[in-house]
Order: structure tokens, then C-alpha cells, then sequence
């Protein structure tokens, strides 16, 4: 469903010290930049809940701990939980909170170490989800780059039932059942630092993050640290899509709001050269076919020295008729299009490190 011109558009910015909103009410011409909130604590994952027009920020570090703060005035005030957020006596502390997803009324909470917590009281009090922790795969999970986390949360928009999550470094799972069960959806996806006749395993891939198609539950698209993939069939199976790419090697996956076929994502040099931009020339590439073409979108963004990276939950699309695409790097830039990818502004030039971006709509 398409937005009116005359809503409220909410950029929800994640970083290393404290989340940013940056909002518009002329059509996304201009932004104001508000922040920093949640008392500049590191925060991973910022996501609004359309329903409610509530906004949640999972955060934290081995020193704060973990927590879920949230706003229900568009950031005015933030109240924070973390009240069952935590493991059995005797295991693993948790470090943070990773990634959200879901809605008040079904709230999913990622966390480091990897597990999943669910909240169904708008994240006032939290239930850990045990039957992932409890996956027989689980003691064969490897820390990746950023740590053994769950980061990428996807709910089925008709079915309550089902979930699919990304682990690094453990896959992609998902559960029928609201959590009870949990089957490895990693057939197809290959980790290229395993024995060649090992390279596509049950779990263990280090998926980076994946998104579904716009109303095509069974459509997901994943980037993986070693690769590209689409999947048609819920995640039973993937097939790779990374030929016209300038790399393999990429974080984040941002779906069209309203396309199944358009899809956005934001290639990197590879995982040991630097993991900046392409000849240090940015570019956000879309295809519009599935992954079977794709085009270097760059008008308005930097052509040289753009030594910066885009981290896995740093990308997102919002749902207004020219559907905007907004991406934030690692250096703290923060660039919008508001006609799909074709042209870039410059949002935010000197935010902290930025961990993650999503939108909001308001209806004025």
C-alpha cells in the first residue's frame, strides 16, 4: 500500500553511540536530524512498528548488558527493558541486543550469543525462545566477524507460526511453529573456507542477511559472506544470483516495497581487502528482474576515496509510490533517494559509526 506525500517519513538510525532520527514533512526534500537518544548506548537495531508508530532500539555491550528501549512520542521520550533478557544460570552472559523484528503484539528480539527472545507485551518483559538454542547444530555455531549473533529476523506477514532467522556464523533456520521447532534453510549456500567437497553444508554458513520479496512469502534473497542467493521456495533451497556483481562479498539486502523482483544491495571490495566500496567508488546496485541483471546506481554519491563499508542492517527501502532507499556506512554518512535508487542526498554526514537503518511512515 502506497503512502500519501503529505506522511511523516522517519529515517531510524542505528550507531555505535546511541540511535538517530532524521525526519521529513515535505515529500523527503529536506530532513531534520534528531538524537542522540537511548542514552548514547551502543545500539545495533532500530524498527518502528507501523501498527503503533511505536519505536524499539536493541542494544548494548558486555558493559551496559542488553537491552530493548522504545518511544511511543517519535523518539520525544524512550523508556528501556531488559527484564528476561538472559540465559540459565551458568551459561553464556548475553552481550546485546542485536536485531528486532516482528510487532508489539509478537515482538522478536536477536541476541549475542546467538539466540532469540520473544516479547508479547511491547517489549516490557521478554521469553526466551528455546527451541533454536536447543537445535542440535547449535554447539557447531562459529563467532563470525562480529561475533556469534542472531541479526536478521524475518516473520511471515500472514502466518504467526512462521519465523526465519540468520545466525552468524550458523544459517539460516526457520520454524513452523512459533519457535519450537527449528529447521536449517541452508541447501544451496556455500562456505568457501570449508574442504572443497564440504562446501555446502547442512548449517554453518555465515549468512549476512537476507530479506523477502514484497508479498511472495516463499521469495527471500540472501547475501552470505560468500555470495549471492535467491530462494523461491521459503529457504528449502537457494540458488545464487551474483553474476554481473563487482564482488561476492557484500552485507546488507533491502527488498522493494511493493516488487518481489527489485531488490537492493550494496556490494563491498571482498572479506581481506579492506571490505570498502569497489575501487573505492560507491554504488548501490538494484536489479528489477530477481537477480538475473544488475545495475550500478551511483548519481549524487562519492566517485572517489570512499574508503567506508555498509554494515548488514545498515540498508532499507520505505513504501511511499517512488519507493526511497536509504543506506549508512561506516564513517557515518547517511544518503537517501527518493525515486528508487536513481539520484542520492547526503542526510548526515558525521553520525557516529552507523549499525543500522529502517523507516517509518506516518500518516499526518
Amino acid at each position: 500500500m502506497s503512502k500519501a506525500k503529505s506522511s511523516r517519513t522517519l529515517i531510524l538510525i542505528g550507531t555505535k553511540k546511541g540511535a538517530f532520527l532524521a525526519e521529513s514533512t515535505d515529500g523527503r526534500r529536506t530532513w531534520q536530524l534528531r538524537g542522540p537518544y537511548c542514552a548514547a548506548w551502543p545500539i545495533n537495531h532500530v524498527k518502528g512498528d507501523p501498527k503503533s508508530g511505536t519505536i524499539y532500539a536493541g542494544g548494548g555491550n558486555e558493559w551496559f548488558g542488553p537491552a530493548v528501549w522504545k518511544s511511543t512520542d517519535r523518539g520525544a521520550t524512550w523508556t528501556h527493558s531488559s527484564a528476561g533478557l538472559a540465559y540459565a544460570e551458568g551459561e553464556t552472559p548475553i552481550k546485546a541486543v542485536w536485531s528486532l523484528g516482528g510487532t508489539g503484539e509478537r515482538l522478536y528480539a536477536g541476541v549475542e550469543p546467538a539466540g532469540l527472545f520473544e516479547s508479547t507485551d511491547h517489549g516490557e518483559t521478554w521469553r526466551h525462545v528455546e527451541g533454536l538454542t536447543d537445535h542440535p547444530s547449535r554447539k557447531e555455531w562459529q563467532p563470525g566477524g562480529g561475533g556469534l549473533i542472531l541479526h536478521t529476523i524475518v516473520p511471515h506477514p500472514t502466518d504467526p507460526q512462521q519465523l526465519w532467522v540468520g545466525v552468524s556464523a550458523g544459517g539460516v533456520f526457520h520454524t513452523a511453529d512459533g519457535g519450537a521447532t527449528w529447521a536449517p534453510r541452508n541447501k544451496g549456500t556455500r562456505n568457501d573456507y570449508l574442504p572443497e567437497d564440504q562446501r555446502y553444508p547442512e548449517y554453518g554458513q555465515c549468512v549476512h542477511n537476507f530479506a523477502m520479496g514484497a508479498g511472495s512469502p516463499d521469495r527471500l534473497y540472501q547475501q552470505n559472506h560468500c555470495g549471492m542467493y535467491r530462494s523461491d521456495d521459503g529457504g528449502r533451497s537457494w540458488r545464487s544470483i551474483e553474476a554481473g556483481l563487482p564482488s561476492t562479498f557484500g552485507f546488507p539486502v533491502a527488498a522493494h516495497p511493493r516488487d518481489p523482483d527489485t531488490l537492493y544491495l550494496v556490494p563491498l571490495n571482498g572479506d581481506v581487502l579492506g571490505r570498502y566500496m569497489p575501487d573505492a567508488r560507491s554504488a548501490v546496485w538494484r536489479t528489477r528482474d530477481g537477480g538475473a541483471t544488475w545495475q550500478a546506481l551511483r548519481n549524487g554519491l562519492p566517485q572517489q576515496d570512499a574508503f567506508f563499508g555498509v554494515l548488514r542492517q545498515a540498508m532499507a527501502t520505505d513504501g511511499h509510490d517512488a519507493a526511497g532507499v536509504y543506506f549508512g556506512t561506516s564513517g557515518g554518512q547517511l544518503y537517501a533517494s527518493a525515486d528508487e535508487g536513481e539520484n542520492w542526498t547526503t542526510v548526515a554526514a558525521h553520525l557516529p559509526a552507523i549499525t543500522s537503518v529502517e523507516t517509518l511512515i506516518v500518516d499526518e
